[in-house]
Protein backbone atom coordinates (compact mmCIF):
# COMPACT_ATOMS: atom_id res chain seq x y z
CA UNK A 1 0.00 0.00 0.00
CA UNK A 2 1.47 3.36 -0.38
CA UNK A 3 1.53 5.87 2.24
CA UNK A 4 -1.51 7.45 3.05
CA UNK A 5 -3.01 11.01 1.52
CA UNK A 6 -3.47 14.04 2.69
CA UNK A 7 -7.27 13.92 1.39
CA UNK A 8 -9.74 15.09 3.77
CA UNK A 9 -12.93 12.25 4.15
CA UNK A 10 -16.29 12.98 3.39
CA UNK A 11 -17.53 13.39 6.62
CA UNK A 12 -18.42 16.39 9.33
CA UNK A 13 -17.19 13.60 12.42
CA UNK A 14 -14.24 15.95 13.41
CA UNK A 15 -12.90 19.56 12.94
CA UNK A 16 -9.01 19.53 11.75
CA UNK A 17 -6.60 22.24 11.50
CA UNK A 18 -5.19 20.02 8.57
CA UNK A 19 -6.44 17.35 6.42
CA UNK A 20 -5.58 14.32 8.23
CA UNK A 21 -3.77 11.16 6.99
CA UNK A 22 -6.29 9.25 4.92
CA UNK A 23 -6.28 5.57 3.70
CA UNK A 24 -9.01 3.42 2.13
CA UNK A 25 -9.41 0.15 3.63
CA UNK A 26 -8.53 -2.45 1.70
CA UNK A 27 -6.79 -5.62 4.20
CA UNK A 28 -5.47 -5.61 8.01
CA UNK A 29 -2.02 -6.28 6.41
CA UNK A 30 -2.08 -3.10 4.56
CA UNK A 31 -3.68 -1.38 7.42
CA UNK A 32 -0.77 -1.83 9.45
CA UNK A 33 1.74 -1.20 6.94
CA UNK A 34 -0.03 2.11 6.96
CA UNK A 35 -0.07 2.73 10.32
CA UNK A 36 3.62 1.85 10.45
CA UNK A 37 4.26 4.43 7.83
CA UNK A 38 2.07 7.78 9.70
CA UNK A 39 4.13 10.18 11.23
CA UNK A 40 1.57 11.07 14.16
CA UNK A 41 -1.32 10.15 16.14
CA UNK A 42 -3.63 9.50 14.13
CA UNK A 43 -4.98 8.29 11.04
CA UNK A 44 -8.44 8.18 9.27
CA UNK A 45 -9.34 5.00 7.73
CA UNK A 46 -12.37 5.21 4.97
CA UNK A 47 -14.56 1.99 3.39
CA UNK A 48 -14.70 -0.04 6.88
CA UNK A 49 -17.96 -1.91 7.04
CA UNK A 50 -19.52 -3.09 10.10
CA UNK A 51 -17.64 -6.54 9.24
CA UNK A 52 -13.97 -4.99 8.72
CA UNK A 53 -14.71 -3.26 12.09
CA UNK A 54 -14.76 -6.40 13.83
CA UNK A 55 -12.60 -8.36 12.06
CA UNK A 56 -9.94 -5.23 13.42
CA UNK A 57 -11.06 -5.21 16.86
CA UNK A 58 -10.04 -9.00 16.96
CA UNK A 59 -6.85 -8.10 16.17
CA UNK A 60 -4.42 -9.40 19.45
CA UNK A 61 -1.67 -7.84 19.93
CA UNK A 62 -2.11 -4.73 17.95
CA UNK A 63 -0.06 -1.50 18.34
CA UNK A 64 -2.85 1.32 18.11
CA UNK A 65 -6.00 2.11 19.59
CA UNK A 66 -10.01 2.25 17.64
CA UNK A 67 -10.36 6.11 18.83
CA UNK A 68 -13.83 5.98 17.03
CA UNK A 69 -15.93 4.28 14.57
CA UNK A 70 -18.87 5.63 12.50
CA UNK A 71 -20.90 2.80 11.30
CA UNK A 72 -23.15 4.92 8.99
CA UNK A 73 -19.95 6.34 7.15
CA UNK A 74 -17.92 3.28 7.31
CA UNK A 75 -14.90 5.85 8.88
CA UNK A 76 -12.67 4.62 11.19
CA UNK A 77 -10.35 6.83 13.16
CA UNK A 78 -7.10 5.24 14.46
CA UNK A 79 -5.29 6.50 17.39
CA UNK A 80 -1.59 5.53 16.85
CA UNK A 81 0.37 5.99 20.51
CA UNK A 82 3.37 7.67 20.31
CA UNK A 83 5.74 8.75 23.24
CA UNK A 84 4.12 12.26 23.46
CA UNK A 85 0.81 11.26 23.15
CA UNK A 86 0.83 8.57 25.73
CA UNK A 87 2.74 11.48 28.15
CA UNK A 88 -0.28 13.19 27.23
CA UNK A 89 -3.35 11.07 29.24
CA UNK A 90 -0.98 8.88 31.15
CA UNK A 91 0.97 11.45 33.07
CA UNK A 92 -2.80 13.04 34.38
CA UNK A 93 -4.29 9.76 34.71
CA UNK A 94 -1.27 8.26 36.93
CA UNK A 95 -1.22 11.69 39.54
CA UNK A 96 -4.94 10.89 39.64
CA UNK A 97 -4.87 7.10 40.28
CA UNK A 98 -1.71 7.85 42.82
CA UNK A 99 -4.68 9.96 45.00
CA UNK A 100 -6.86 7.12 45.27
CA UNK A 101 -4.58 5.62 47.83
CA UNK A 102 -3.83 1.97 48.68
CA UNK A 103 -7.73 1.49 48.80
CA UNK A 104 -8.28 2.92 45.36
CA UNK A 105 -7.84 -0.84 43.64
CA UNK A 106 -10.90 -1.86 45.91
CA UNK A 107 -13.04 1.21 44.69
CA UNK A 108 -12.09 1.81 41.60
CA UNK A 109 -11.89 0.51 38.04
CA UNK A 110 -9.59 1.47 35.41
CA UNK A 111 -11.43 0.72 31.97
CA UNK A 112 -8.28 1.38 29.66
CA UNK A 113 -8.76 0.80 25.84
CA UNK A 114 -11.56 -1.24 26.05
CA UNK A 115 -13.57 -0.53 22.95
CA UNK A 116 -16.83 0.63 23.88
CA UNK A 117 -20.45 1.16 22.20
CA UNK A 118 -24.14 3.09 22.35
CA UNK A 119 -26.54 1.19 23.92
CA UNK A 120 -28.64 -0.75 21.22
CA UNK A 121 -25.96 -0.33 18.89
CA UNK A 122 -24.04 -3.70 19.77
CA UNK A 123 -22.33 -3.72 15.92
CA UNK A 124 -22.78 -0.16 15.18
CA UNK A 125 -20.29 2.76 16.40
CA UNK A 126 -17.79 2.04 19.01
CA UNK A 127 -14.90 3.90 20.65
CA UNK A 128 -11.85 2.97 23.03
CA UNK A 129 -10.29 6.37 25.14
CA UNK A 130 -6.74 6.61 26.37
CA UNK A 131 -6.98 6.52 29.95
CA UNK A 132 -10.65 5.82 31.80
CA UNK A 133 -12.01 4.45 34.35
CA UNK A 134 -15.17 4.29 36.70
CA UNK A 135 -16.28 3.16 40.08
CA UNK A 136 -16.74 -0.39 41.47
CA UNK A 137 -19.24 -1.70 41.95
CA UNK A 138 -21.25 0.68 39.66
CA UNK A 139 -19.29 0.31 36.81
CA UNK A 140 -17.11 -2.77 37.46
CA UNK A 141 -18.96 -4.79 34.80
CA UNK A 142 -18.74 -5.90 30.80
CA UNK A 143 -19.87 -3.24 28.61
CA UNK A 144 -19.94 -0.34 31.52
CA UNK A 145 -19.40 3.22 30.76
CA UNK A 146 -16.37 4.99 32.53
CA UNK A 147 -16.78 8.22 34.27
CA UNK A 148 -14.04 9.75 33.36
CA UNK A 149 -12.03 9.89 29.79
CA UNK A 150 -9.18 11.31 29.34
CA UNK A 151 -8.26 11.82 25.75
CA UNK A 152 -4.96 13.41 24.14
CA UNK A 153 -3.47 15.01 21.40
CA UNK A 154 -0.56 15.59 19.20
CA UNK A 155 -0.79 15.80 15.72
CA UNK A 156 -4.82 15.63 15.85
CA UNK A 157 -6.12 19.10 16.54
CA UNK A 158 -8.11 20.28 19.53
CA UNK A 159 -11.25 20.57 17.42
CA UNK A 160 -10.99 16.83 16.60
CA UNK A 161 -10.60 16.15 20.20
CA UNK A 162 -13.90 18.20 21.15
CA UNK A 163 -15.19 15.96 18.72
CA UNK A 164 -14.60 12.85 20.81
CA UNK A 165 -15.37 14.94 23.63
CA UNK A 166 -19.17 15.05 22.75
CA UNK A 167 -19.01 11.31 21.63
CA UNK A 168 -18.67 10.01 24.86
CA UNK A 169 -21.29 11.98 26.67
CA UNK A 170 -23.72 11.02 23.53
CA UNK A 171 -22.71 7.57 22.74
CA UNK A 172 -22.57 6.81 26.78
CA UNK A 173 -26.26 7.77 27.23
CA UNK A 174 -24.50 10.86 29.75
CA UNK A 175 -23.06 8.14 31.76
CA UNK A 176 -19.31 9.79 31.32
CA UNK A 177 -19.52 12.45 33.75
CA UNK A 178 -16.01 13.91 33.28
CA UNK A 179 -13.86 14.45 29.98
CA UNK A 180 -10.24 15.59 29.65
CA UNK A 181 -8.48 16.46 26.85
CA UNK A 182 -4.78 17.11 26.82
CA UNK A 183 -3.57 18.38 23.71
CA UNK A 184 0.21 19.71 22.92
CA UNK A 185 0.17 22.60 20.78
CA UNK A 186 2.94 22.65 18.51
CA UNK A 187 2.93 25.71 17.04
CA UNK A 188 2.77 27.70 20.67
CA UNK A 189 4.60 24.72 22.68
CA UNK A 190 2.16 24.45 24.81
CA UNK A 191 0.13 22.09 27.01
CA UNK A 192 -3.54 22.67 26.65
CA UNK A 193 -5.93 20.48 29.22
CA UNK A 194 -9.61 21.12 29.40
CA UNK A 195 -11.95 19.56 31.64
CA UNK A 196 -15.62 19.48 30.42
CA UNK A 197 -18.49 18.23 32.19
CA UNK A 198 -22.46 18.04 31.26
CA UNK A 199 -24.92 20.38 32.54
CA UNK A 200 -29.01 20.85 31.68
CA UNK A 201 -29.33 23.98 29.66
CA UNK A 202 -32.54 26.17 29.15
CA UNK A 203 -33.55 27.46 25.74
CA UNK A 204 -34.08 30.54 25.71
CA UNK A 205 -37.97 31.68 25.54
CA UNK A 206 -38.78 28.73 27.56
CA UNK A 207 -41.80 29.43 29.83
CA UNK A 208 -42.21 27.56 33.08
CA UNK A 209 -44.70 25.05 31.70
CA UNK A 210 -42.69 24.65 28.99
CA UNK A 211 -39.34 24.51 30.45
CA UNK A 212 -38.94 20.80 30.93
CA UNK A 213 -39.26 20.18 27.10
CA UNK A 214 -37.31 22.74 26.06
CA UNK A 215 -34.21 21.92 27.78
CA UNK A 216 -31.20 19.85 27.03
CA UNK A 217 -28.10 18.47 28.13
CA UNK A 218 -24.80 20.25 26.90
CA UNK A 219 -20.95 19.44 27.51
CA UNK A 220 -19.38 22.66 29.42
CA UNK A 221 -16.10 23.80 29.91
CA UNK A 222 -15.27 23.80 33.31
CA UNK A 223 -11.65 24.32 33.37
CA UNK A 224 -8.85 25.57 30.77
CA UNK A 225 -5.65 24.68 31.66
CA UNK A 226 -2.51 26.05 29.52
CA UNK A 227 1.38 25.04 30.32
CA UNK A 228 4.04 26.92 28.94
CA UNK A 229 8.22 26.02 29.12
CA UNK A 230 10.64 28.66 29.44
CA UNK A 231 13.60 26.99 27.86
CA UNK A 232 16.13 29.18 29.35
CA UNK A 233 15.29 28.68 32.39
CA UNK A 234 14.04 24.67 31.90
CA UNK A 235 11.01 25.74 34.24
CA UNK A 236 7.38 25.88 33.50
CA UNK A 237 4.40 28.16 33.71
CA UNK A 238 0.64 27.13 34.72
CA UNK A 239 -1.87 29.35 34.08
CA UNK A 240 -4.79 29.65 35.59
CA UNK A 241 -5.63 27.15 38.43
CA UNK A 242 -4.94 23.33 39.71
CA UNK A 243 -6.84 20.76 37.83
CA UNK A 244 -10.11 19.44 39.69
CA UNK A 245 -12.09 16.26 39.93
CA UNK A 246 -15.79 16.05 41.20
CA UNK A 247 -15.89 12.87 43.71
CA UNK A 248 -19.16 13.29 42.81
CA UNK A 249 -18.92 12.51 39.75
CA UNK A 250 -16.47 10.13 39.59
CA UNK A 251 -17.70 8.04 42.01
CA UNK A 252 -21.67 8.48 41.76
CA UNK A 253 -21.68 9.46 45.59
CA UNK A 254 -21.01 11.69 47.83
CA UNK A 255 -18.00 11.76 49.56
CA UNK A 256 -17.17 10.44 53.51
CA UNK A 257 -14.94 10.71 55.57
CA UNK A 258 -11.80 11.58 54.89
CA UNK A 259 -13.43 11.53 51.22
CA UNK A 260 -13.52 14.46 48.89
CA UNK A 261 -12.60 16.06 45.56
CA UNK A 262 -9.53 15.26 43.56
CA UNK A 263 -6.83 17.96 43.43
CA UNK A 264 -3.85 17.61 40.64
CA UNK A 265 -1.76 20.61 42.41
CA UNK A 266 0.08 22.94 40.10
CA UNK A 267 3.20 21.84 41.46
CA UNK A 268 1.92 18.25 40.33
CA UNK A 269 1.34 19.71 36.99
CA UNK A 270 4.42 21.29 36.29
CA UNK A 271 6.34 18.25 36.96
CA UNK A 272 4.07 16.76 34.09
CA UNK A 273 5.12 19.25 31.95
CA UNK A 274 8.37 18.35 32.41
CA UNK A 275 7.80 14.48 31.51
CA UNK A 276 5.60 15.50 28.47
CA UNK A 277 8.49 17.58 27.16
CA UNK A 278 11.25 15.35 27.73
CA UNK A 279 9.88 13.20 24.83
CA UNK A 280 8.59 16.60 22.49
Amino acid sequence: MASPDQSTPPTSIASYEEPPPTIQFTNIEALCQAIEEVSGDFLVVQNVSPTDFEEINRQEPRRFRLRRYHADKEILIITIPNDLHEALHIGIYRRYDYQLGPGGIESWRSIGSTTLRPRGHPGGDGGEGDSCGGPKPARNHKGAWPTLVIEAGDSESLGALRDDMRWWFSASDHQVNIVLLAKFDHSNQRIIIERWEEEIQIRPGATTTTRAASSAVQPVLRQSIIITRDAATDSYHVARSALALSFRLLFLRDPGPQEGDFIISIADLKAYARDVWEVV
